[in-house]
């Protein structure tokens, strides 16, 4: 059950050709390709000039980092960066991975990550997941659960490998999983196939459910789903038949109708009494004492005055997203990238990103790439050379992960997991810590930062921070690798619900506050509500977000061994869609949308597991033997063809990446 990208990270990753080895500056055009070394004072002195420059022209705010999330270390360590220089502004992915999922729990309370105990599952019903590709680990226990007889039920318009071994597949056309959910909750509700007793004791606004879900007959859902409705009553039924396991994916994240579509199989668990039980989704349980990443970035001995947090990018639009009342507090990525360009609400001049290739990973990568190239100053922390770092100032080389000490909250295990370093350094690669520290330490001698808000020298003593409080056995820790912890179940009276009720909030009053429908419920995407007027030119539906086990995201695809195994970009079509265009099997397509800025070419893998008029494909692409800057990025990109444009969800602020017309031709030459 070992992850294959870890298996080969130690030759290709840590000491593959790729790696970069020293700090470099440029010295030619911005993203000539033209550098020089440097040593890490010259870094560490030109990057904290540069952002005391910025900071004394158009004030803190026009300072942002940008990284992967709070999911890792390098995500609080930005934040708290970027809050020593006084700008509550950094940059996450997770608008378009895991967001819209991150914030309907927190809105609800559930505090529930992804399918926490199909082991001991009598049903496991998983929405728009590709454990297969995904989660090794996951997958493993998903088959062992089928072998022992437990039902597996999946909804996802591709016929993935969770699929074939499914007792029961819905095939939902894209974007229309919440109107599903919604009827399996009317089915479970007014057939009184719900968990009274937890309903009562634990549940806020249940009568409103019931109200809302009145009209939400399967006949409803399926002429909207595309499912029949004797499915959906099917899958209502196998989940009541609990203890039933929730796992979802980001087949259901990433566009504008996302947190409904969460809100409504979140409130499927609590209504059915799933919620921490065993063979249920199992409440996020930590050691008492201990310190998550995300705990960090909340903390209060960490946060900047409330108005200064308030002017956090999208804040004002997105209070559930950015900002102090946010899920991670991170920026809305759109809305700083128009800062960047038109400097509304304010100027945005100068950046550091590290971990994270927005150049590929952002929509619109030809508006990302401009701004980049506007900023007055841009570093870049990075493995090897990608899209992103070649358009900076300053390349840092930073550590990976089997160079780096950390730990982490397992709530799988549920434990403790710590990473131990088990690599030597190559070259003078640092970790983000390190290089936060050191850049810190240089901006508060200007009188531009503040220390406070990064005490840790290194991830050694960021994680004894993290583990002062408990009971835990840092000597044990580390020789083990993982630390378990006791923990009990349905402790709902001590573990309490993080919500304004303290209850599991079926209505959200957060919501209800800001104007937003405090209620579960499908709508259409901002996609399919255009879709009529666009049907004719672009007659197609593109459904992104197919994972590879050989890439995750942007990552990897400078590895030999990844490339040998998945060499293109590939996008899946049913074979009546291709005989329909003149497409055979291994021809490269262009794809284009109605808002998008450009096309993307991919190789076509004729297939019955998509839906006819269905094409689903992957993101990340990008091509390390390319000419450079670009790399590739606006040929084989996905992302090169889509818009971040909006419209928004509006409790999370995601585009639309999944569900997105579009059409198809086939390209000439090859």
């Amino acid at each position: 059950m070992f992850c294959v990208k870890g298996a080969r990270g130690l030759p290709e990753l840590t000491y593959g050709a790729a790696r970069l080895t020293q700090p470099m500056r440029r010295v030619g055009p911005r993203g000539s390709g033209e550098w020089e070394p440097i040593d890490w004072d010259t870094a560490m002195q030109t990057m904290a000039k540069q952002f005391a420059r910025v900071r004394q022209a158009h004030g803190p705010v026009a300072l942002a980092g940008a990284t992967g999330g709070a999911f890792f270390s390098r995500g609080p360590i930005m934040a708290l960066t970027m809050r020593a220089m006084g700008s509550p502004n950094w940059l996450i992915n997770q608008d378009l991975c895991g967001g819209c999922r991150g914030v309907s729990d927190m809105v609800t309370g559930l505090s529930i990550q992804n399918g926490e105990d199909v082991t001991n599952a009598n049903t496991v019903l998983i929405v728009g997941a590709n454990p297969h590709a995904a989660n090794p680990v996951q997958w493993a226990n998903i088959k062992a659960a089928k072998a022992r007889g437990a039902t597996i039920v999946v909804l996802d318009p591709l016929q993935s490998e969770a699929a074939k071994i499914a007792d029961l597949w819905l095939a939902p056309k894209p974007g229309t999983d919440a109107a599903i959910a919604m009827a399996m909750l009317h089915i479970l509700i007014t057939e009184n196939r719900v968990d009274h007793a937890f309903i009562n004791a634990w549940t806020h606004g249940f009568e409103a459910l019931s109200q809302r879900v009145q009209d939400w007959t399967p006949q409803r859902a399926a002429a909207i789903s595309a499912v029949a409705p004797e499915k959906i009553r099917a899958a209502a039924l196998a989940y009541a038949n609990g203890p039933s396991a929730f796992v979802s994916g980001h087949g259901i994240d990433a566009v504008s109708n996302g947190v409904q579509t969460f809100r409504a199989f979140h409130c499927l668990v609590a209504v059915t009494g799933q919620l921490d039980r065993q063979g249920g989704n199992r409440r996020t349980k930590r050691p008492r004492g201990f310190k998550t990443y995300l705990d960090i970035i909340h903390d209060a001995q960490f946060q900047l005055p409330e108005a200064i947090a308030s002017q956090t990018l999208g804040a004002a639009q997105f209070p559930l997203w950015a900002g102090s009342g946010g899920w991670q507090t991170a920026c809305h990525n759109p809305t700083a990238i128009e800062a960047i360009l038109t400097h509304q609400p304010y100027p945005l001049r100068a950046m550091y990103i590290s971990g994270v290739n927005i150049a590929v990973t952002y929509p619109n990568s030809q508006r990302t790439i401009q701004a980049l190239q506007s900023l007055d100053f841009l570093a870049v922390a990075t493995h090897s050379m990608n899209p992103t770092a070649a358009l900076a100032d300053i390349v840092l080389p930073k550590t990976t992960t089997l160079e780096e000490e950390e730990v982490t909250l397992n709530a799988h295990g549920p434990c403790l997991t710590y990473t131990a370093p088990v690599a030597l350094r190559v070259g003078e690669v640092r970790s983000d810590i390190e290089i936060a520290h050191a850049l810190v330490q240089q901006m508060a001698a200007l009188g531009a930062a503040d220390e406070k808000f990064l005490p840790w020298r290194n991830a050694a003593e960021l994680m004894a921070y993290q583990l002062r409080d408990t009971d835990i056995d840092t000597d044990a820790l580390k020789r083990n690798g993982f630390a378990e912890f006791n923990y009990t179940l349905g402790n709902f009276s001590e573990q309490g619900f993080k919500t304004p009720s303290a209850k599991v909030e079926l209505y959200s009053q957060r919501m209800a506050a800001l104007g937003l429908d405090p209620l579960p419920d499908w709508v259409p995407s901002a996609s399919a509500q255009n879709a009529d007027r666009v049907q004719t030119e672009f007659p197609l539906i593109l459904q992104t977000g197919l994972r590879e086990k050989t890439y995750h995201h942007s990552r990897f695809r400078e590895q030999a061994w990844a490339r040998k195994v998945s060499p293109d970009p590939v996008l899946k079509l049913h074979p009546d869609t291709a005989a329909a265009y003149g497409i055979a099997d291994g021809d490269w397509v262009q794809i284009e949308t109605p808002a998008g800025q450009g096309a993307c070419n991919l190789k076509a893998v004729v297939s019955g597991a998509t839906a006819p008029g269905v094409l689903v494909t992957g993101m990340g692409w990008w091509l390390p033997e390319a000419a450079g800057p670009g790399y590739g990025v606006l040929d084989v990109n996905i992302n090169a063809a889509l818009s971040y444009d909006g419209p928004y969800d509006p409790a999370s602020g995601s585009a639309d990446t999944r569900g997105v017309a579009c059409r198809m031709r086939r390209c000439l030459d090859t």
